[in-house]
């Protein structure tokens, strides 16, 4: 897939932790896969940007649903919406590693602090 890339990926967003897989046995392994001929370890740019871009569109929508939380309840604590927005992200079950989801709860924090001043 060679695409232009809309917007950079940026330098803090995690690049670990999406590897999945498991092989058994005793000696040590290196997870790779075999694309165009050539083994790769880890995400490929095409896929670090799809990653990048869905962790993105969720601080969109979570940034939205938390503002029109704190407005129908003026007096609540961001902090407190914030602690039950992550454990209700935990359940969903979203295609998003921890490290990706820190990342997006960082990014949401940032955004209704930006937002309340």
């Amino acid at each position: 897939m060679n695409r232009k890339f809309v917007k950079p990926v940026p330098a803090d967003f995690p690049t670990t932790g999406n590897e999945l897989g498991a092989v058994s046995g005793v000696q040590p392994k290196l997870l790779a896969r075999a694309i165009d001929g050539k083994f790769v370890v880890g995400l490929t740019a095409e896929e670090l940007y799809a990653r990048f871009d869905n962790c993105s569109d969720l601080v969109e929508q979570l940034t939205a649903y938390c503002i029109r939380k704190l407005a129908e309840q003026p007096g609540r604590p961001v902090e407190e919406l914030l602690l039950q927005v992550r454990l209700a992200a935990e359940s969903k079950g979203w295609d998003v590693s921890p490290a990706e989801l820190d990342w997006i709860m960082s990014k949401l924090a940032l955004q209704l602090d930006d937002r309340s001043r």
